[in-house]
C-alpha cells in the first residue's frame, strides 16, 4: 500500500517542465474561448468537512457558463433534484473545481478556485433573456486553469459514434430506482421520462 508522497512518485517520472508550466492562475484568451463553446461541465465540492465529495455534471447551451474578464466565472444554477449537494457544500467548503468538455473535442479545461453564492440582481441580471432566471449563480474566483490531454478521452473514444452503447442496454432510469428502493410500483417510462424533461428544459428557456 502506497502511504507517503515519496512511496507514489517512486512509480513514477518526474513530470515533465510543460506539464507544470501550462498551470495558469488566470483565464487567458484560450481558455475563455473554451468555456464559451462548452455546453457541458462537471462541478466538484467538498462539504461536511471534506468527509464527502460531489461530481455533479451541469449543461446549457454553448457558453452558459460566463466569463467575467480573467480571474471569475459565472455558473447559474438550474432546475434539478432539489438536494442541494454542492450548493450546500460550498456553504461549507468554498473550494470548487470545474471541468469543461466540448463535444468531439478530446482536450478538457480544468479550473480550480472558490465560490460564492450570488443571488443579487447584478449576477442573476447577467443570465437574462438566455434560459429561465436563475435563483442562484455560483460566482468562481479563478485560482488555476490548465488544459488537459487528449489521452483519456482518446482512450475512452467518448465522442466515437460506434463506441455509443444503446440506451436499452441498461434499464431505465426509473426502475433502477425503483429497484434500488424496493418500489412495487410501475416505474415511469424511459420515453416518458425523456418528454418530461424535455418539456421542463423548454420552459427553462422560455419556449
Amino acid at each position: 500500500m502506497i502511504e507517503s508522497a515519496a512511496q507514489l512518485r517512486a512509480f513514477y517520472a518526474q513530470p515533465a517542465e510543460r506539464a507544470l508550466a501550462k498551470q495558469l492562475n488566470h483565464l487567458d484568451a484560450h481558455c475563455q474561448r473554451f468555456i464559451a463553446l462548452s455546453p457541458l461541465c462537471v462541478v466538484a465540492t467538498a462539504g461536511q468537512a471534506a468527509e464527502m465529495l460531489d461530481a455533479s455534471p451541469r449543461g446549457g447551451p454553448p457558453g452558459f457558463v460566463k466569463c467575467q474578464g480573467a480571474q471569475h466565472l459565472l455558473l447559474p444554477d438550474a432546475g434539478g433534484n432539489n438536494r442541494l449537494d454542492s450548493l450546500s457544500n460550498l456553504l461549507t467548503d468554498a473550494r470548487i473545481a470545474l471541468l469543461f468538455l466540448l463535444p468531439g473535442v478530446d482536450e478538457t479545461l480544468r479550473v480550480n478556485g472558490t465560490a460564492k453564492l450570488r443571488d443579487e440582481a447584478r449576477f442573476i441580471d447577467v443570465f437574462d433573456g438566455e434560459r429561465q432566471r436563475p435563483k442562484l449563480v455560483i460566482e468562481v474566483e479563478v485560482r488555476e486553469a490548465y488544459l488537459h490531454c487528449a489521452k483519456a478521452l482518446m482512450r475512452s473514444r467518448l465522442w466515437q459514434t460506434d463506441a455509443q452503447i444503446a440506451r436499452n442496454t441498461l434499464p431505465t432510469l426509473n426502475q433502477m430506482i425503483h429497484d434500488q428502493m424496493g418500489l412495487s410500483a410501475a416505474p415511469e417510462p424511459q420515453a416518458d421520462m425523456v418528454a418530461r424533461y424535455q418539456q421542463q428544459i423548454l420552459q427553462e428557456q422560455g419556449q
